[in-house]
């Protein structure tokens, strides 16, 4: 059964679509079934450009990515989340819906690198949070997501947290 994970940022413009980028990247690259979704609580209706050039030069293909709001994944129909993960300060404050299924809630912040000053800052500043980024989820990944439970999971992530 897939492992679906809901990565969340308020605008959905950069560090959750780095996130789900290299999260469906190296699962896809790895064969484990997991699948990544990004949202925000207030989308910006764009992704930053930053973002999907760090990303191409990845080699994430983005050409269907946009900038959604975290209510698609609360509606009927939609992937039931097995964790769901803030990448946000402001995103971690706001109060959550009600997810179903009750999956594990945990925060991984990254400053936003789209407050560096300059083309070439942003673009180094957006490489290093991919690669910070890329460097958890290669580390979720490596969990036996199948066969843990919430408790075990919550730890794991705290634990990779931690690095």
């Amino acid at each position: 059964m897939t492992t679906n994970v809901l990565i969340l940022c308020t605008h959905n413009s950069a560090r959750s679509v780095l996130s789900e980028g290299m999260l469906n990247h190296w699962a896809q690259k790895l064969g484990k079934d997991v699948r990544a979704y990004s949202a925000g609580s207030a989308p910006s209706g764009r992704i930053n450009p930053f973002a999907l050039e760090a990303l191409n030069n990845a080699g994430v293909d983005t050409r269907d990515y946009r900038s959604k709001s975290r209510d698609e994944f609360t509606q009927a129909g939609a992937p039931q989340m097995r964790v769901v993960i803030t990448v946000c300060d402001s995103a971690a404050a706001e109060m959550c819906p009600l997810w179903p299924g009750s999956p594990v809630k945990m925060h991984w912040g990254y400053a936003d690198p789209s407050n560096a000053e300059g083309d070439e800052a942003k673009r180094k500043t957006f490489e290093l949070t991919r690669q910070a980024i890329a460097y958890r989820m290669l580390q979720l990944l490596a969990l036996p997501l199948e066969s843990m439970g919430n408790a075990e999971l919550q730890q794991a992530l705290i634990q990779i947290a931690k690095c």
